[in-house]
């Protein structure tokens, strides 16, 4: 197993020149190929550098780069408009669409008795690890999982081989490893790379995937002093030390530790970023750990139009809302859509507040019927926006002309927040 880069630290800006590089000294070691897949983030990474970094593996094997397949799992496909952003130059006919319900093959099950003692009792079934046929059996000598460590609400640090067994996973996989890591406690996982569901991952990939030529490129994002974003660190390796390594760095760089809870946040969701709560609540899973008891999140969403990326978890988001883990396990036992659907459940579970502060959202495009059917509450997007002006507002505390302070944050995708007295 090898370790082939770890670049970067909490002060680090590596530029476009040091990416192509850092690359290139890893391909070298690889050697020639002659069949080479990637499998980099969708849209809704945009701020990985995995467009960029993938737009570069086609620069340096050029035709030997067969196939490239975004690691959507149950996301929507990417628009025309959205590769061509984020792969500029790259030929679309390389891309293939992961089609999460249809084109996935089981290639083994966690034994269940592993599975009940790394949960501690919570789930007691062999959990099915499934991966997209191309990844199995599309003849490839080199693949290429690509992406940015980040902490993640369902598996504690995202990437690694969630990008393949989630980003490129089946339903029933999917479902079941999102039940598993709502059931165990966002809170007790979130900045954190050792999880159950990461434990349950990784027997998959060492049981199962050996014999597949898996290199892993992983980021970490931050932003710098101006506010700019900038890559932090390079990973690249085909073992557990290439993630380990890179999450160390994303702890330090993405994981804002505060020494007072928030009693007002405020939180922009990028229009081109997020269309859906399903995307749109990281606003939620993010800032949890910092809002005080009785405290407001209030979430600005120009472009929200729709609350499941997929129709039937939009029906099912729709018909449930986002109410208290006891009501959602209720509603699990009462009703057979939901048992069917637990990626919906576990969602329900993480928009939650548990009635701990409330949650105000401002779309753009939801009506107050449909923001209050799911347990939210409403306000009208250019009200809120006149005095909660992003434009106007810098990430972190702001005090506003009239006294009040509230802390902004501008993209809640990129980090975790949290008051000291949680971590406790």
């Amino acid at each position: 197993m090898t370790l082939y880069l770890a670049e970067g630290s909490p002060t680090t800006e590596l530029s476009d020149g040091q990416l192509r590089e850092g690359l290139r000294s890893c391909f070298r070691q690889l050697g020639a190929r002659r069949r080479v897949l990637a499998l980099p983030p969708d849209f809704t990474r945009y701020n990985s550098r995995g467009g960029q970094l993938t737009c570069l593996v086609h620069e340096y094997f050029g035709d030997a780069l067969t196939d490239v397949m975004p690691a959507l799992g149950t996301h929507v496909p990417m628009a025309d408009w959205q590769l061509e952003k984020m792969f500029p130059g790259l030929p679309k006919s390389l891309i293939r669409v992961h089609r999460w319900r249809e084109d996935v093959i089981t290639v083994g099950e966690v034994p269940a008795d592993f599975v009940y003692e790394v949960t501690e009792g919570i789930w007691q079934r062999p959990w099915p690890a499934q991966v997209n046929k191309l990844v199995w059996e599309g003849g490839h000598d080199l693949i290429l999982s690509i992406g940015q460590v980040v902490p993640h609400e369902v598996i504690g640090m995202a990437n690694y081989n969630k990008n393949i067994f989630v980003g490129t996973g089946g339903s029933r996989g999917i479902n079941e490893s999102h039940f598993i890591g709502a059931s165990y406690g966002m809170e007790r996982m979130m900045g954190r790379a050792d999880t159950p569901l990461r434990r349950i991952l990784n027997y998959a990939q060492e049981q199962f995937c050996r014999h597949l030529p898996l290199v892993f490129v992983q980021t970490v994002v931050g932003a710098n002093e101006r506010g700019e974003l900038v890559t932090r660190g390079l990973f690249i390796g085909d073992d557990h030390e290439c993630f380990e390594r890179a999450a160390e760095l994303s702890v330090q760089v993405n994981f804002t530790v505060l020494r007072e809870q928030l009693h007002k946040v405020v939180v922009y969701l990028d229009p081109e970023e997020f269309h859906s709560t399903w995307l749109g609540n990281k606003a939620i899973y993010r800032t949890r750990m910092a809002i005080a008891d009785e405290g407001e999140l209030i979430v600005l969403a120009p472009e929200v139009k729709t609350f499941g990326e997929d129709g039937e978890i939009d029906r099912l988001i729709r018909k449930y809302g986002y109410r208290t883990t006891p009501e959602i396990m209720r509603f699990m036992r009462e009703n057979e859509d939901l048992r069917n659907n637990l990626s919906a459940a576990a969602h329900l579970i993480h928009g939650s507040s548990e009635n701990r502060f409330r949650i105000t959202y401002c779309p753009g495009h939801l009506s107050r019927a449909e923001i209050e059917g799911v347990g939210y509450r409403y306000e009208r997007l250019d009200e809120v926006r006149q005095r909660y002006d992003p434009r106007q507002l810098h990430d972190g505390w702001n005090t506003l002309p009239d006294g009040e302070r509230v802390f902004f944050i501008r993209n809640p995708a990129l980090g975790l927040w949290a008051y000291e007295g949680r971590l406790r």
